[in-house]
């Protein structure tokens, strides 16, 4: 897969990053040729006047095709520019004679302008044709959305649960104003399921009112709607919101209303409506939306409520697409029944394309044949003449709403497998590394980064695949007709414009000549042979491939940004990438890679460092995390962010450890520190450098082996932002300065051996969220008092052999979700007081003795009264689960 098609708005963002980087040029004082200089300063005004029209021409929803067709060219002088850019880079690092370009600099600049002359001629001619665009295909997009409220007999199918939860909440006496957000990307059903909701609750009140919001109407012009056309009342000719406020609240003052807000996109529309509407008392507003974003910024508001409007089981979206496609008797004729399946995987559970598909289905002929054919050609059918254009319609519209920073790192998502989730981290430096994302003043990039990547879920566009213990994304994709209306518009066939490209089969081959690739990615399928075609590369992704050494040919990426070769078998990396001076991120975790050369001190712009690999062979699981040794002076890359795992096992006052963890001062911007093998006598050394990391997020630090002590006392002044804190190693006693750390949100003590119950220590901590002893305590009881512990979610108890007894006092571990109970073999009973812990979801246990779970178990456990309230209760004995919920 290849490059998605351009829009004007991706045009446009493509723009701004290329001005940003020409901005950069000037700054910097390059030793350039005056007339080269010159010219790339005239490239700059030429794109500046370019970008302003493409920003007017992407507010229309449609363009004629010629202007279409003037865009892709745009496009492609845009890219021209940023080879010539990057080409400059390359005789910058000095190593001109090595490359075999086809053209020289100053070719490419005149070649550059020539074409741009040639746009300047014809610009005020499009720009009339930008004028003329029209926005006819919001007409099918309002058509599709607004059908429900018009057809009869609307499908109903999997929203009757939603439906009655919120009747039932539009009903409740409440004695003041209530407001519900419905919040859920496009075709999930949301005016379907309010729609039902309002028409059956609408004669409890003195006043019902639906108001189609969409993205023209304006806060006058819904105003105006509820005075004028709902209730008849009469205004004067240009009243202004505050006229148009004071009138509806007069109206609706001592009324009992529901008013529906339907398809609402802009905040400021809510607001204004927000203060038109008086607190009256039991009425209702229901405002449905896929801008998750607006109806989050009122969480704080007990009177307003948020329902996430989720995709349809798996039995009833089969349900619906059967009863779409065989509308006689809604079964699946016999030999059909695979090929529908793998349809409805498509749908992923989504109203809209169950629906749009079946109806296609229902015209055609009930053959395997037929159905394989659609099956197969679903992105061509999601284009603008395709049978399933009313999908595309309706998705996007939200890719539409984006603002120009977005529309890249969202089409990016299409780089990765439909079945292969993203992990968040990855996503964000991929997005740094391709140039997506805009530092803003006071926050990194990977800050901006997850800010980004946070709109898009809000906005409904990417999904969360998995949460981690904070509540936020640990790993994100997108539905898979989103992917494939992305995909309707991509290039697959390899060309010398080709810059992207992502490959996802078997052994694959590049050998002909790709100078404009900039982004190479390979999923792990088959091996991947990577030419030296591939100059001005900025990422290469090719993790997971079957890679027994590091690839010759990367030391002549000299533009290379991001290079992965995570869950490869190389066990060494050359000299020569040092040479990579732009590189940002380089990620050898999983690989048998144990020592980083001292050429890697030349990557002063290096952000994350990631050698590591979880030996799960390993007799000892102490031992399980395998990190590097690092040279001494790897305090010298000031720009690090994340360091993980570092070997510091020399023990000697003068050795390179010694020396290297005494110059880890210097990593200020450090956010991650993974250490291992740490000695005693280091202790007080890394505890004097981690002082100096006032932005460290999370340490992990591990010990020698597993009877060597950590000692980390030696802290006064602890990073004030830490969040997570990982100790793996004996403990004299739990560290006094952890105890004032407010922002902790993680802890994890393993092998610990305390002797003092560090629940004391650690029961204050305000925001502590999880929680995990192994083999941290000797003692035989823990006991968490009344009112501490007021966030912890997850709490993990494992081999603490000599607990004979956990007491849990009322009022304690108020917010508890999860508990795992693991190998205490002297625990023979459940901690006393969790039936007091009302929010508890899960209980995990793990090779507990006979006694314990047999006391669980339903029809005469001794203990099971006090479980009942648990949704799940698991017991693991040697892998073997009983479901004791």
């Amino acid at each position: 897969m290849v490059d998605p098609e351009i829009t004007g708005g991706i045009a446009a963002s493509t723009l701004s990053f290329l001005l940003v980087k020409l901005d950069a040029f000037a700054i910097r004082e390059w030793k350039l040729q005056e007339n080269i200089k010159k010219s790339v300063q005239n490239l700059g005004c030429e794109l500046r006047n370019i970008q302003a029209m493409l920003r007017d021409a992407d507010s229309k929803e449609e363009h004629s095709h010629q202007f279409t067709v003037w865009i892709k060219e745009v496009r492609d002088q845009a890219y021209a520019i940023e080879d010539a850019l990057d080409l400059f880079k390359l005789k910058q690092e000095s190593v001109w004679r090595r490359l075999k370009l086809r053209h020289s600099i100053n070719d490419l600049i005149q070649d550059i302008e020539r074409s741009l002359q040639n746009i300047q001629r014809t610009k005020e001619r499009y720009r009339s044709m930008a004028s003329y665009s029209t926005n006819a295909g919001n007409n099918t997009y309002l058509h599709v959305r607004v059908a429900p409220l018009f057809i009869g007999n609307v499908d109903t199918v999997g929203i009757e649960e939603p439906t009655n939860k919120l009747v039932s909440w539009a009903l409740e006496p409440k004695q003041r104003l209530e407001v519900m957000f419905v919040v859920g990307m496009a075709g999930l059903g949301k005016t379907t399921l309010v729609h039902s909701v309002y028409e059956s609750v609408k004669q409890n009140f003195d006043c019902h009112i639906w108001i189609t919001a969409s993205k023209s109407k304006t806060k006058l012009d819904i105003l105006r709607t509820l005075l004028v056309e709902k209730f008849g009342c009469t205004i004067t000719q240009g009243g202004d919101v505050v006229a148009l406020t004071h009138k509806l609240r007069k109206f609706l003052h001592n009324k009992r209303y529901v008013i529906v807000l339907d398809d609402l996109w802009v905040k400021d529309v809510w607001e204004s409506i927000r203060l038109a509407l008086p607190n009256g008392k039991d009425s209702r507003i229901i405002i449905t939306t896929r801008r998750g974003d607006i109806a989050n910024s009122w969480r704080d508001d007990d009177s307003v409520d948020i329902h996430m409007l989720q995709p349809l089981s798996p039995e009833r979206a089969e349900k619906l697409f059967y009863k779409k496609a065989f509308s006689r008797n809604g079964r699946c004729p016999s030999g059909l029944e695979e090929v529908s399946k793998s349809i409805l995987q498509k749908c992923d559970g989504l109203p809209l394309g169950i629906i749009e598909i079946g109806r296609l289905l229902s015209i055609k002929a009930p053959t395997k044949n037929e159905w394989k054919i659609l099956h197969d050609s679903l992105e061509s059918e999601l284009r603008g003449s395709g049978g399933l254009s009313n999908i595309t319609k309706v998705l996007s519209a939200s890719y539409n709403d984006l603002p120009f920073h977005l529309k890249y790192c969202f089409l990016y998502m299409s780089i990765f497998p439909e079945t292969s989730p993203v992990k968040r981290r990855r996503l964000i430096r991929l997005w740094i590394a391709e140039g997506f994302v805009i530092e803003k003043g006071g926050k990194t990039s990977e800050e901006v980064g997850e800010e980004y990547l946070n709109e898009l879920i809000d906005r409904s566009l990417i999904k969360v695949n998995e949460m981690d213990f904070e509540g936020r994304p640990k790993s994100v994709g997108v539905h898979s007709l989103m992917l494939k209306m992305i995909l309707s518009g991509s290039e697959r066939n390899l060309s010398e414009k080709t810059r992207r490209l992502s490959i996802q089969k078997e052994d694959f081959d590049v050998s002909q000549d790709l100078p404009c690739v900039r982004t190479f990615f390979s999923f792990g399928i088959g091996k991947v042979k990577i030419g030296s075609n591939f100059k001005l590369l900025k990422v290469l992704d090719i993790q997971g491939t079957p890679l027994e050494e590091f690839p010759g040919v990367i030391k002549d990426l000299l533009l290379l940004r991001y290079l992965s070769l995570r869950n490869t078998n190389i066990r060494s990396i050359p000299g020569t990438l040092g040479d990579l001076h732009h590189l940002e991120t380089l990620d050898l975790k999983q690989t048998l890679v144990t020592k980083v050369p001292k050429a890697v001190l030349q990557l002063e712009k290096l952000r994350h460092l990631l050698v590591y690999r979880y030996n799960m062979e390993s007799a000892l699981p102490f031992d399980i995390v395998q990190g590097f040794k690092a040279p001494k002076r790897i305090g010298a890359l000031k720009n690090l962010q994340k360091l993980s795992f570092v070997k510091v096992s020399g023990q000697h006052r003068m050795s390179r450890e010694h020396r290297m963890i005494q110059g880890l001062d210097n990593l200020t911007q450090l956010r991650k520190l993974g250490i291992v093998e740490l000695a005693k006598e280091r202790g007080a050394s890394l505890c004097l450098s981690i002082e100096k990391m006032p932005n460290l997020h999370s340490l992990n630090v591990t010990s020698l082996n597993k009877e060597e002590p950590l000692e980390l006392d030696a802290m006064t002044n602890p990073p004030p932002l830490l969040q997570r804190l990982y100790l793996k190693g004996p403990l004299n006693r739990f560290p006094q300065w952890a105890t004032s750390l407010h922002d902790l949100e993680r802890i994890r003590l393993k092998w610990s051996s305390l002797t003092e119950n560090p629940i004391a220590a650690l029961q204050n901590l305000p925001n502590l969220t999880e929680l995990q002893l192994l083999d941290a305590y000797t003692g035989t009881q823990l006991d968490f008092n009344s009112g501490k512990f007021p966030k912890l979610k997850i709490l993990d108890l494992q081999q603490l052999e000599q607990v004979r007894s956990i007491m849990m006092e009322e009022g304690t571990l108020p917010c508890l979700q999860k508990l795992i109970i693991s190998h205490c073999s002297r625990l023979v009973q459940v901690p006393r007081g969790i039936d007091k812990l009302i929010h508890l979801q899960m209980l995990l246990l793990y090779d507990m003795p006979g006694t314990f779970v047999t006391g669980l178990r339903k029809n005469g456990g001794q203990f099971r009264r006090l479980v009942h309230h648990i949704p799940c209760i698991h017991s693991y004995n040697q892998a073997q689960l009983e479901d004791l919920s």
